[in-house]
């Protein structure tokens, strides 16, 4: 059966600071681990949402990959594109989170960062609908850019829409190596997924309305998405401007966030639904996620979600 969607990157573990203004050095409580890497729970998020999703990466053999791929599997990821590596461990994140909402990460990529182009099939193109990819995947190391490059050309062969979410960490990637990292990756996407601060970062443009209409010149055809946290988002395409509001949740954990919200998105845009009704899914979807504490666990069916748009309170 053809995927709906397909990511790749990092596979890992977290294990994070059991309160907020704990430092990551110095001795305290952690809970964990909980399954995650950024594209294991776009894929996971995408699955809930009964799209035919798959993820490529790597795991140890070892409990922490037990628990990432117990998951995937719980949830009908389809899992033929991971490998297990016994000379590696899976990958972990510590993560602390700060009263003012920011959030410090070690991380130890360990298996997550060894992907190789074998682990590319053409069983994962042949008929694939979109091809989902993020900055942080291209951010790991030479070896799994080049493999990441390899997948966007086949699946442009393949002829499937690409999607792209710059999730900039500078801590892997400084920005000026991310600007000419990204930018193949940009150009090819019709839908771009940045926050505004990414968009202003990632392009020459003294102002965002100012790189929206550089990126829109450049592919009039495509989507960008510009995330806007519990604000919502704001939906650009040749026709104008579409903003879309949040929703008012209290917020228990944000790791996550942004990858349900992509996942809301592309599942919307996949399903047939309108910009707007496809934004408002993204943003129930990156709301559910902050709410419960793990970075899957906010993850919801399509029929959590859109109860939860029928019966909640949009952010102004």
């Amino acid at each position: 059966m053809p995927l709906d969607i397909l990511t790749i990157g990092e596979a890992l573990v977290e294990i994070m600071r059991a309160d907020i203004n704990q430092p990551l050095d110095q001795p305290g409580p952690f809970v964990g681990p909980y399954p995650s890497g950024a594209p294991f729970i776009f894929a996971v998020q995408a699955a809930r949402l009964g799209m035919e999703s798959a993820a490529i990466g790597s795991v140890g053999v070892d409990a922490f990959g037990d628990c990432l791929l117990h998951q995937l599997a719980a949830d009908g990821v389809v899992t033929d594109g991971i490998r297990r590596l016994p000379d590696q461990a899976t990958g972990v994140a510590f993560v602390a989170y700060n009263r003012d909402g920011s959030r410090d990460f070690v991380f130890s990529l360990g298996a997550g960062g060894h992907i190789k182009s074998d682990m590319l099939k053409p069983a994962h193109f042949a008929g694939l609908r979109c091809f989902h990819i993020m900055g942080s995947a291209l951010s790991m190391s030479e070896a799994v850019l080049t493999v990441c490059q390899e997948a966007l050309a086949l699946a442009l062969e393949a002829g499937a829409l690409i999607s792209f979410d710059p999730n900039l960490r500078p801590e892997l990637l400084p920005v000026e190596e991310a600007r000419i990292v990204f930018a193949p990756f940009i150009d090819a996407a019709d839908t771009f997924l940045p926050t505004q601060e990414e968009l202003l970062l990632l392009t020459a443009a003294g102002s965002a309305d100012e790189a929206i209409e550089d990126l829109l010149r450049a592919r009039p055809d495509r989507k960008i998405v510009v995330t806007r946290g519990a604000a919502g988002c704001s939906v650009y395409t040749e026709d104008g401007r579409l903003d879309i509001s949040g929703y008012d949740v209290d917020e228990i954990d944000p790791t996550g966030a942004g990858d349900c919200f992509d996942a809301g998105f592309i599942s919307g845009i996949l399903g047939g639904k309108s910009l707007r009704a496809a934004a408002q899914l993204a943003n129930a979807c990156g709301a559910l996620a902050v709410s419960e504490k793990g970075p899957m666990a906010g993850a919801k069916s399509r029929a959590e979600v859109e109860h939860f748009i029928r019966t909640s309170i949009r952010s102004v």
